[in-house]
This record gives C-alpha cells, sequence and structure tokens, in this order.
C-alpha cells in the first residue's frame, strides 16, 4: 500500500480530495486508510496508542526531516505519528474533529486511555443504542470512542 509522506493532516485531506476526484467512476473503491498526526513526544505519544488502544508499530521510518511511526489495529485502520527533526512547535488546530474509533467495550477503553495518560473530555455516557466517551491524548488530540448497537 502506497503511503503519502504529506507535512500535514490538512495536505492528507488535500490528496484524498483529489483521490476522491479522480475516482468519481467508481467511488466505492475509495477508503480511508490512514490518519496522520504531527507529535511532540513520538515516543510518549507511541507508548500511549499502544497501551491504550492495542495497536503495534506497522513500520518506523527515519526521514531526512522528520521520523514517522505507523501504527495499526487488526482492523487495517492506521495511525501514523510524525515528529518532525528541526524542533518545530506543535499546535492543534480548530478545523479538524476527533479521531473516531468504533468499539465494543466503550467503557473498558476509556479506562485503559485513562491509565495511560489520557485526558478525559467526556465520560462513557448516551442513549438508547449508543454508548460514547471523548479523551484526548497526551497531546490534546481528541479521540471519540463509540459503539453503536
Amino acid at each position: 500500500m502506497k503511503r503519502f509522506a504529506a507535512p500535514a493532516l490538512g495536505l492528507a485531506i488535500s490528496a484524498l480530495s483529489t483521490l476522491a476526484l479522480a475516482q468519481t467512476a467508481d467511488p466505492a473503491r475509495l477508503s480511508l486508510g490512514f490518519l496522520k498526526f504531527t507529535v511532540s513526544d513520538l515516543p510518549a505519544m507511541q507508548a500511549f496508542y499502544q497501551k491504550a488502544f492495542g495497536m503495534e508499530v506497522q513500520k518506523h521510518l527515519e526521514n531526512p526531516g522528520n521520523t514517522e511511526v505507523i501504527l495499526t489495529n487488526p482492523k487495517g485502520m492506521d495511525l501514523a505519528l510524525v515528529h518532525y527533526k528541526d524542533g518545530r512547535k506543535v499546535a492543534l488546530g480548530t478545523a479538524n474533529g476527533p479521531i473516531g474509533f468504533y468499539l465494543q467495550d466503550v467503557d473498558s477503553a476509556y479506562k485503559r486511555a485513562m491509565a495511560a495518560g489520557g485526558v478525559s473530555r467526556s465520560a462513557p455516557g448516551g442513549g438508547p443504542g449508543v454508548r460514547v466517551a471523548i479523551v484526548a491524548d497526551p497531546e490534546g488530540h481528541e479521540i471519540e470512542l463509540l459503539h453503536l448497537d
């Protein structure tokens, strides 16, 4: 599977949009393959996603300007964590929403995320047919934990 080396989430989304337009004859072929977060503390963020969500390292890339760790889960969703070597400051924007994980057990995932250093934004709750919680990873990226009946 080809990996795009986009320096920011916005560029990755732009690339996906371009790809989507190119595949308008068969939109069923397009699927989201990965999400990329720029992080300040790569070892800490890698440990968080491994401990909280059981993600495993698929690939570790040492590039001239950055280090990239690609984590994956059994369903095949990849999360690329990128740390730039030039020391640039990482700031969260307001144009994107949380990453979302579908889960069978929101409460257990929420507890694991808290134990791994996550921050609660919204404790598990919901209504008929839905259980949801929102946590933030140690650098503030929001994660929605969702179970739908």
